[in-house]
């Protein structure tokens, strides 16, 4: 049995830290760190005496679409009642639980936070109850590299940014003998059950997880934590996924910094591009929080049909306008799926994935690879394809991720509509319609928002969520995920409780078949939060409204350090006024 030690009885990670090898070094923190590790996160009324509450049962549950194909795939698990806990506590369990805990796929802030709610959780249920995490992700778990998290350990990660507790990873799981594997390692450590703390991809291998065990009469339960900064996994119970808050917060400040050199210099357009591969949620919600001149949303570009060109058009556009008024400035706000959005290209890059799917042998030079997929395209994407420039045509060939879908991080949307802009106020210039300059410089801002130290939002939050997946645990449930809401109201009123992941599926196309996964949750373009933005677009663009947010605040008034995201107070009906 393979196992990385951790030596428990060493001073916690504050002051130092063990390796893998049993080598301990210093570690250096900052002030800010060492007053955050003191914060108490908050929780809801029904879990402040413990994690064995009494539950209350919904309706029995259906999936968002394709409830046939879903309820024959996860029989087990489909239509599940909504559970919310009452406030009632029972006696705690006589049995200790064990829960083997994974981080799957890219970083959110408030992850640490979701572990120590966890332990927190089984601690309150049984003092003997253990929390093991799998090293790496879910690889971790079938590989069975695993260590175990005491006390000690995890007290230096409270409140902290990043996954670096005990990493993470992009394995899928997916096939019966990870499932098998992963249930020997599991039993093996006397293992209750499995917490995956990730997105909707690695939601939905929780969900197939639960489903096999459940269906096997295995004796592990499966619960899912809903994590991505791009804010795509959410429904009406799940009004939020962790980390949003804080990714938003850490990209506006940035922002907000742009646009007060822009105003300062007077000489440069600043094109960002914005993390949020499948909805345009950080986007918009930056948007709100900074009033941006131009701000692109994906939904909206997709819903009116927009062509490339129409979109430099109308870009273009409000550049020569403000150049009328001296203003040779701008800020850009670019969703970094946007190009999956524009009809024509997500037709083009469906029919890649397609043809990429079928993994032919390695081509040696890169035009023989083009000219290949050019003859397997249909004839108008063939068109679209070739009229691109010859590094984003190089960059959509690019190996697709592990779910099949094309790296759009990869790809340089915002450099390509600097280039098609300049080509078309050049062309204006020529006809006497554009007498401004016109220089412009690209950003893209991703990684620096994965790993920031939690918000206080997003560290009560994620407490909260660790400690609502320690309560389904004891109370014996499987195939769901946690749900802390009511996010708008004080945390005395917040509602914990556990919604059935296969209530969040559909089918959808991935590596050229059809899969059950997550639907993701795009912006509604009927919702408060874009309304908000169509409201003041047109002033944002011709005059300066720029809005610095500045760095988070931890400390301080509530209403600087404990508002809620324009985006969660508009679907709330609220005014962060």
């Amino acid at each position: 049995m393979s196992r990385v030690s951790q030596v428990v009885n060493e001073q916690p990670r504050k002051n130092r830290e063990t390796l893998a090898n049993g080598v301990t070094m210093k570690v250096d923190i900052s002030s800010l760190q060492k007053a955050r590790a003191k914060y108490k996160p908050k929780l809801p009324a029904s879990l402040l005496n413990g994690a064995n509450v009494e539950l209350r049962y919904g309706e029995k549950t259906q999936s968002i679409a394709d409830q046939e194909k879903i309820e024959a795939l996860f029989p087990s698990t489909y239509g599940l009642p909504i559970i919310t806990f009452n406030n009632k506590i029972l006696g705690n369990p006589s049995k200790a639980v064990n829960i083997g805990v994974v981080l799957s796929g890219g970083q959110a802030p408030g992850g640490h936070n979701v572990v120590a709610g966890l332990f927190d959780g089984i601690k309150s249920l049984h003092q003997n109850s253990k929390l093991f995490g799998f090293l790496g992700g879910p690889g971790g778990l079938v590989d069975n590299k695993y260590i175990e998290i005491t006390a000690d350990f995890l007290e230096g990660y409270r409140n902290t940014g990043g996954f670096d507790i005990i990493g993470s990873g992009r394995t899928k799981l997916e096939r019966t003998e990870q499932f098998d594997a992963a249930a020997r390692n599991c039993d093996a450590l006397g293992i209750n059950a499995i917490v995956i703390i990730g997105g909707d991809d690695s939601n939905t291998n929780a969900c197939l997880l639960a489903e096999y065990y459940e269906g096997k009469h295995i004796l592990i339960q499966v619960i899912g934590c809903p994590k991505t900064i791009d804010g795509d996994l959410k429904n009406a119970h799940i009004e939020a996924s962790f980390g949003f808050d804080t990714a938003c917060r850490v990209y506006s400040e940035l922002i907000g910094n742009l646009q007060r050199d822009a105003i300062s210099s007077k000489k440069y357009w600043h094109f960002i591009k914005l993390m949020g591969r499948s909805a345009s949620h950080i986007t918009l919600e930056c948007a709100l929080q900074t009033h941006p001149n131009i701000t692109l949303i994906g939904e909206e570009v997709a819903h009116r049909k927009m062509t490339l060109i129409d979109i430099v058009n109308d870009m273009a556009s409000v550049i020569a306008k403000r150049a009328e008024k001296g203003k040779n400035y701008g800020i850009v706000l670019v969703p970094e799926g946007l190009i999956e959005f524009i009809p024509e290209m997500n037709i083009l890059i469906g029919e890649l994935n397609e043809i990429m799917a079928e993994k032919h042998e390695a081509f040696k030079p890169q035009d023989e690879k083009l000219d290949f997929l050019v003859g397997k395209l249909s004839p108008e994407s063939a068109k679209a394809y070739l009229t691109l420039p010859h590094e984003i045509r190089h960059q959509l060939m690019m190996d697709r991720d592990p779910h099949g879908n094309v790296q759009v991080s990869r790809i340089d949307t915002e450099k390509l509509m600097m280039e098609m802009i300049e080509v078309r106020l050049n062309a204006l210039k020529s006809e006497g319609k554009y007498k401004g300059k016109f220089s412009s410089l690209n950003h893209f801002f991703g990684y620096e928002g994965r790993c920031s130290a939690p918000s206080n939002f997003d560290a009560d939050y994620c407490y909260g969520l660790g400690y609502t997946a320690a309560a389904l645990v004891g109370a014996g449930k499987t195939g769901y995920m946690s749900s802390v809401r009511n996010l708008t109201k004080p945390e005395t009123e917040w509602i914990a409780g556990g919604i059935p992941i296969t209530m969040m599926m559909n089918v959808e196309r991935r590596h050229g078949e059809d899969k059950p996964v997550i639907q993701k949750a795009l912006v509604d373009l009927d919702g408060n939060p874009f309304k908000e933005l169509l409201k003041s677009r047109e002033s944002w663009a011709s005059e300066d409204h720029f809005v610095y947010p500045g760095p988070i605040q931890y400390f301080g008034p509530p209403e600087v350090c404990d508002v809620v995201t324009f985006t969660l107070a508009l679907e709330h009906d609220k005014s962060n006024s």
